[in-house]
């Protein structure tokens, strides 16, 4: 049956194309991605969709769609897709991540310069008979300090333009290395130095639990007097209301958004202050941007329908059908090891190495450490998938190591993944049972077993008697239920490790009571 396809957002025709030009049946239908109703009855006829952001894949749809198989976003957010509910019915999410990251980055440097002279308000008033020249008294940028938070593909780009500028630039970025910062000839610096020394701040970082709400009334109070703040990553990476609080005080001098908490952004706070420019999230709105997006998200899906090719999946590993009934347990184990490393590092990542061990060295251990680096960047990116991470790793300066030897030690299989930060090293090891399920066997060199699941307590403690007894009733007069425990140490007395599996999500405050127990080092939640 020769496959079908929808696009129900307004794509570049030149999609269309591309599809017909592989032999696939297009439909090419940009008015349903806004009616619900139409998408939801027509969904169940195709096998691929390809959407950018006005099409709401809800699980609702996902039931209605019996025979989709593919879904291709144009562009690098997949936020109106629910991939949870596409990947348990098999449904593969793909998208675009470097389609368009120049014209992002050129529209913020374009928001920047706007925004320091108040073009936008003066082109207004202009243009309304008044010519208030001496209203309009902007700052120059030349020299200024620029801080770019979030140093990824688009943040390198824009800190190369603003350098180009004659611009000083500094970064803030967890997974930003010394060597890479030295490359881009960037000043590489914690983010309250950012927030202390820019005299411009642009933002290129996703929206993750770690990133929201990153510049609020807090990180304001730190900012010089009269600072200029550009937002064209995502909203929600700024408290709207504080943002506004500060334009209307002065303490930001004036500020360019381009994407809001909840779009499309009708009203918002933001409206009508002083000196602030909004945009409708025009941050990929060129004509080569979108022609190269709609090409690549066509090659894609078509590559996949056609020849069960996958690349740039949010939620499939790039594996062909012959290895994957081998491989796909090892790929679960290194994505997990690479999580649980990526969960517990936050000072700059210099290197990271993977060790193949026994049968496992003789696999496709590129798809095993494109997943060790999905894994360990996902808790900071969370759009990054297996064939985006190695990518992310070289732009962020990461060096990636892999060693393949022969079996030496009681398992037959096994992983080894090594974190080298500015601080310390951290490793983390783990094998896949006879049952398929990935296990951890030795954590930063002490033997351990343990299956990871979707809540954990990661506890690092010194081994004193009673220590679990009184780490169980903590625990337990919170109202949480103990899974499984699971415990090692290095020697009587001396450093243990705790993973503790749990039934309910654990609040701060519970957190912060296990931290206070005697003899506790860290504790830190985990999610697998």
């Amino acid at each position: 049956m020769t496959p079908r396809v929808l696009i129900s957002d307004s794509l570049s025709e030149t999609a269309v194309q591309v599809f017909r030009d592989r032999g696939i049946d297009t439909d090419f239908r940009p008015e349903l991605g806004k009616d619900k109703e139409a998408l939801l009855a027509a969904i169940g006829e195709y096998d691929g969709l390809a959407i950018r952001s006005a099409t709401k894949v809800t699980e609702k749809l996902i039931s209605a769609a019996g025979r989709l198989r593919v879904v291709g976003r144009a562009g690098i957010g997949v936020d109106n897709v629910d991939i949870p509910a596409a990947t348990a019915k098999g449904i593969i999410v793909m998208n675009t991540p470097f389609g368009n990251s120049i014209t992002t980055a050129e529209h913020a440097i374009a928001m920047l310069m706007a925004c320091a002279r108040q073009i936008p308000a003066a082109d207004q008033s202009t243009q309304a008979g008044k010519w208030e020249k001496n209203r309009f008294m902007g700052v120059e940028i030349t020299s200024k300090t620029l801080g770019v938070i979030g140093c990824g593909n688009i943040g390198s780009i824009v800190a190369e333009r603003a350098q180009g500028l004659a611009m000083r630039v500094m970064a803030y970025d967890p997974f930003l290395s010394d060597d890479r910062a030295l490359e881009l000839g960037v000043d590489k610096v914690d983010l309250d130095e950012l927030f202390h020394r820019a005299d411009f701040i642009t933002l290129h970082t996703p929206l993750t639990d770690k990133t929201r709400d990153i510049i609020d009334a807090k990180a304001i109070a730190k900012m010089k007097d009269g600072v200029y703040v550009v937002n064209c990553a995502r909203g929600g990476l700024i408290v709207e209301r504080d943002l506004r609080d500060a334009l209307e005080s002065g303490k930001v001098a004036g500020a360019a958004v381009d994407v809001f908490t909840e779009e499309p952004a009708k009203e918002n706070v933001l409206f009508g202050a002083r000196n602030v420019i909004c945009t409708p999230h025009l941050g990929a709105s060129t004509t080569e941007a979108q022609e190269n997006v709609a090409i690549q998200v066509a090659e894609q899906m078509a590559d996949y329908l056609t020849t069960g090719a996958v690349r740039h999946a949010i939620n499939m590993p790039s594996i062909s059908a012959e290895e994957a009934p081998r491989l796909v347990p090892f790929v679960r184990l290194a994505e997990q090891l690479g999580s649980f490393a990526g969960q517990l590092t936050e000072s700059g990542v210099r290197e990271i190495r993977l060790e193949y061990e026994g049968d496992v060295a003789d696999m496709n251990t590129r798809a095993l450490t494109a997943a060790a680096l999905a894994g360990f960047l996902t808790p900071q990116l969370q759009t990054v998938n297996m064939v985006s991470a190695p990518a992310y790793a070289k732009e962020r300066g990461i060096r990636v190591q892999e060693t393949r030897r022969e079996q030496h030690g009681a398992y037959e299989s096994y992983i080894r993944l090594t974190v080298v930060t500015e601080r310390q090293e951290r490793s983390v090891a783990g094998t896949v049972f006879s049952d398929g399920k990935p296990r951890i066997i030795q954590i930063k060199g002490i033997n351990m077993e343990a299956e990871l699941s979707e809540r954990m307590l990661y506890i690092t403690n010194q081994d004193q008697p009673g220590f679990i007894g009184r780490l169980g009733t903590t625990l337990g007069d919170a109202g949480i239920n103990i899974a499984r425990m699971q415990f090692g140490r290095d020697h009587a007395g001396g450093n243990a490790i705790a993973l503790v599996s749990v039934d309910q999500p654990i609040a701060p405050e519970i957190l912060t009571e296990v931290q206070a127990l005697p003899h506790v080092i860290q504790v830190r939640p985990l999610a697998f």
